[in-house]
């Protein structure tokens, strides 16, 4: 199947939640924390989209092993507001529960009308081998070719959900 994709301006509404892919160093502290976001300002602002309009939406800053269905309804609601747009969505998740929350989001809303792709880092984005930036980059390819759904986009592989997890020996994602 060949994509085309319309040379008309996308835009594309990126949800973070937190996660290793938005953890920084704290020099005071001496430590690695969720703190703020900072796809907007590390990522982002150091890629060319010319037919991209990217919007960035703060929901939270946590890291997945400290979610719960609570939070994972906020995500929910969150996805449900800005799917109304129509545009497609990218969650920034932590990997440890991001299969976790896409099929709970999956589940709670099975007929999106837009693509929903969650996405995340092994390693914080300020580290040289982090895979944030090409998670990043391909989650924002991904979601202007495939229809709609809940996918998770990682390690150059898009897996729909709910039929994927995360394999901590081999460090990704994996069909289940």
């Amino acid at each position: 199947m060949l994509f085309t994709i319309d040379m008309e301006k996308t835009r594309i509404t990126v949800l973070t939640t937190g996660g290793t892919i938005e953890k920084t160093y704290d020099e005071v502290e001496g430590s690695i924390g969720n703190k703020e976001s900072v796809i907007k300002e590390s990522i982002l602002s150091k890629i060319r989209l010319p037919h991209t309009n990217v919007d960035v939406k703060y929901i939270m800053n946590k890291d997945s092993l400290e979610m719960d269905d609570q939070d994972r309804e906020i995500i929910l609601q969150a996805i449900r507001r800005f799917a109304s747009y129509g545009n497609p969505l990218i969650i920034i998740h932590g990997t440890d529960t991001m299969s976790l929350s896409a099929k709970y989001c999956f589940e709670k809303n099975p007929k999106i009308e837009v693509p929903v792709i969650f996405t995340g880092a092994m390693k914080p984005l300020g580290f040289s081998d982090s895979d944030a930036f090409q998670n990043t980059i391909e989650a924002l390819a991904v979601a202007k070719v495939l229809p709609a759904g809940y996918y998770i986009s990682f390690h150059n592989q898009v897996f729909e959900v709910p039929n994927v997890e995360k394999d901590k020996q081999l460090r990704t994602f994996v069909k289940t």
